[in-house]
């Protein structure tokens, strides 16, 4: 990824004394796509709330193709605190890889995440650190949904469904790594910078703390409630495709261990004999002979289940092979089950004298374990060769 990188600061005089300062306190992160007409409110907020005795700096990350950055080399003028814009070409893990990469750049103890729309107001900043301090918590989140929150901010009925659908969503997948956390759709939260790993993070769309949470949760958490505010101006990012983004998100998250990759590996499995038996259907039904209909249709399925599970299962290992040498593995593996199961069937019938129903029972489990695990060791590890270049770099 390439990205250019720019530091504006406050005028000199004030940078002079800032160099004899201590490292910054808190590193307030700022992920944006074309927020330029709410830059200097958002900078004037932070500067009112913030008090000087906090040593602090901003680092907005920058994905826009408006004028942003211009806006905040200019805004950066009248701040009494340092200000970084890292603007990226490729904003790749879209608003959370934008985080990512603020938290990779922040110099201070604390980090302090929030929207760059005026939606989370900087007044809570000081809160959520002191919070932080006081509860000697490696997390803190500012909620909508405890006792003095509010998402009054949102826009519409819709807006407020979709909300609360997914926060029960993801409250009821990860009952354990979300205990404590009432709002983990809230994108305003101050973290330990020792606390969390840039790089075991896979973030993907705008839901950072969800996958925080999930990851690497820090030790301790606590809560302070917050106000939703009215966007000051723009429109929201939110939309269908990044609906689309979370639901995937999700189940990334749900399928990282083997056990959980093993099941939802069975259950898109089980999801492929739909466009199967179609293909079947529409192949016979054109006069197509059953044993060639039944072959190309299997691969209805084989291709069905391979744009499944690269989206939803092993999404973060697609680097390591291009699409065609994956995709060529996979439906190697997935006709081999069709050739190995006849066999297999044959040998626990006449030579352990199994029940032709039990045989077939058990080379469907046989079969589809092996696959799986073929799946995993032959299409989706690193490459031996590539997995040393990256240590070496």
């Amino acid at each position: 990824m390439t990205y250019d990188h720019t530091e504006y600061s406050a005028p000199a005089s004030e940078l002079r004394s800032a160099e004899l300062a201590e490292p910054g306190a808190v590193t307030i992160v700022v992920p944006t796509f074309n927020e330029s007409a709410n830059i200097r409110r958002l900078l004037r907020q932070i500067t009112e709330s913030v008090p000087t005795r906090l040593p602090c700096e901003v680092v907005f990350v920058d994905d826009s193709t408006d004028d942003t950055p211009e806006v905040i080399r200019d805004a950066a003028r009248d701040c009494p605190y340092p200000v970084t814009v890292i603007h990226r070409e490729e904003p790749v893990g879209g608003l959370g890889g934008a985080v990512v990469e603020g938290m990779k750049a922040a110099a201070s103890d604390w980090i302090v995440v929030m929207d760059g729309d005026c939606q989370h107001p900087p007044s809570l900043v000081p809160e959520l650190v002191a919070t932080g301090e006081r509860s000697h918590a490696g997390l803190v989140v500012a909620s909508r949904y405890i006792k003095g929150g509010s998402r009054a901010g949102l826009a519409g009925s819709y807006r407020v469904a979709v909300s609360r659908g997914a926060t029960w969503l993801t409250k009821s997948l990860f009952p354990r790594r979300l205990h404590g956390i009432s709002d983990p759709m809230s994108g305003f939260f101050a973290i330990r910078r020792s606390a969390v790993s840039a790089d075991v993070l896979r973030p993907l769309g705008y839901k950072i703390l969800l996958e925080l949470a999930v990851r690497s949760r820090p030790r301790g958490v606590s809560e302070v409630p917050f106000v939703f505010q009215d966007r000051f101006a723009g429109e929201s990012k939110s939309s269908a495709q990044e609906g689309l983004r979370f639901l995937r998100h999700l189940a990334g998250l749900r399928t990282a261990s083997p056990v959980a990759r093993m099941i939802g590996f069975g259950l898109i499995g089980l999801s492929g004999f739909l466009p199967n038996l179609l293909g079947l259907y529409a192949l016979t039904a054109a006069g197509a002979h059953y044993v060639p209909a039944e072959i190309l249709a299997n691969q209805l399925g084989v291709a069905w289940n391979f744009y499944l599970i690269e989206h939803l299962l092993f999404r973060d290992r697609r680097s390591h092979r291009r699409w065609w040498d994956r995709f060529g593995r996979f439906a190697l593996l997935a006709n081999a089950d069709l050739v190995l199961r006849i066999p297999l069937i044959a040998l626990f019938v006449h030579r352990f004298g199994m029940g032709a129903l039990d045989a077939t029972a058990l080379a469907l489990v046989t079969t589809f374990v092996l696959r799986f695990v073929g799946t995993e060791a032959l299409v989706y590890l690193p490459r031996k060769g590539l997995t040393r270049a990256r240590r070496a770099v």
